[in-house]
């Protein structure tokens, strides 16, 4: 079985011949760590700030490189929104909205192009979208190959939304404010979505991942109602549109997101990522889940890989895969992303542990 198998067996919830392996991103400095610390003499280039979503071609070679080292079962790539900077902290992408661009983390908006629904007029996101938006994507896949699974991100159409509102904060006003506008907005976004999903498909995408959190550690950002009256039909729509099209499709959310669990399930997501130990349990998850959707994730990224030691990654890796991994239907990751605090060594631990103790067969 090779790694595309793997995966798309365990996103159809079945057991594979071992537990894939997969990260939905690896931030520029460890991926040149990492390279560093399995083939030293590939490493040509420094490591700057991150890049989300723009990464340097370099630094996608090393990606690849480290993908291949290290045996993971999938590549993830972000497409091109065409964030180009504007001055020393500040960034815009080809959409219209402005960015504030830290040294370490995803650009946070600050301004968006819709400020009021007369600003949807005419406002067409799908329109914008170009082949060459997906030339870093297309340029993964062909270095990984064929044998690998290809996941690519398409932002939740929730987040398309409050970044061209500027913030979450305005358009969670909106739901309360002018529930028409929300509508609105996030038909747009989907558009958008349902556009860039084709264009992943063309580009060899196997998965759909689509980041976005809808909750925080105690419950959800929106309440449950709110999530079924402005979020779920678009949900719903991307879903059945990326099934349509023969790829499996994922939803990623940080936090406890237990209240709209089963709203996920019906809406038909293959997976779910990355249920955060902080606030969910696997086990619980997992007995909950078997056979409905596949599981993503869980190995601590706030502590652990950040200043756990090698050996503490190995047990929760071992102990996780014994709760999570029986009967298959589940991908081993990290509870987020492989960020800036984490330790390259700790991550290289816990993949070499996920290859030990992730076998059916024993």
């Amino acid at each position: 079985m090779n790694s595309k198998e793997r995966v798309l067996v365990a996103l159809s919830c079945q057991q594979p011949d071992k537990v894939p392996i997969v990260e939905l991103y690896i931030n520029e400095p460890n991926i040149v760590s990492l390279a560093e610390r399995l083939v030293p003499e590939a490493v040509k280039v420094e490591a700057t700030k991150d890049r989300f979503g723009e990464e340097r071609w370099e630094i996608l070679d090393l990606y690849c490189l480290v993908v291949k080292e290290l045996g993971l079962d999938a590549t993830c790539s972000n497409f091109s929104i065409g964030l180009k900077q504007i001055s020393a902290d500040r960034g815009r992408d080809k959409y219209g909205t402005i960015y504030y661009l830290s040294e370490h983390g995803e650009p946070f908006p600050l301004e968006g192009p819709i400020k009021e629904p007369a600003d949807l007029k005419g406002f067409d996101m799908a329109s914008k979208l170009e082949p060459d938006d997906f030339a870093r994507v297309r340029y993964v896949i062909e270095q990984a190959g064929p044998s690998k699974a290809h996941f690519v991100c398409i932002t939740d159409p929730f987040k398309v939304s409050w970044r061209r509102r500027g913030g979450m904060q305005n358009l969670l006003m909106d739901y309360l404010l002018n529930p028409q506008f929300v509508h609105d907005l996030a038909r747009m976004a989907t558009d958008f979505d349902l556009a860039a999903l084709d264009l992943a498909v063309e580009t060899g995408a196997d998965v759909i991942i689509v980041p976005g959190d809808l909750a925080g550690e105690q419950t959800t950002i929106m309440s449950p109602q709110h999530y079924r009256e402005y979020i779920k039909p678009y949900h719903k729509e991307l879903v059945d549109y990326a099934h349509e099209k023969g790829v499996k499709i994922v939803k990623h959310s940080d936090g406890n997101i237990w209240p709209i669990l089963d709203d996920l399930l019906e809406v038909g997501f293959d997976g779910i990522h990355p249920i955060q130990p902080q606030c969910m349990d696997i086990a619980e998850v997992k007995e909950y889940l078997t056979g409905r959707a596949c599981i993503l994730g869980n190995i601590d990224c706030r502590y652990l890989l950040p200043f756990g030691t090698e050996e503490e990654v190995e047990e929760t890796v071992r102990k996780t895969i014994e709760k999570a991994a029986p009967g298959g239907g589940y991908i081993i990751s990290s509870s987020n992303s492989i960020h800036p605090g984490c330790k390259a060594e700790n991550y290289i631990a816990m993949v070499r542990a996920a290859h030990k103790y992730g076998r059916y067969d024993g």
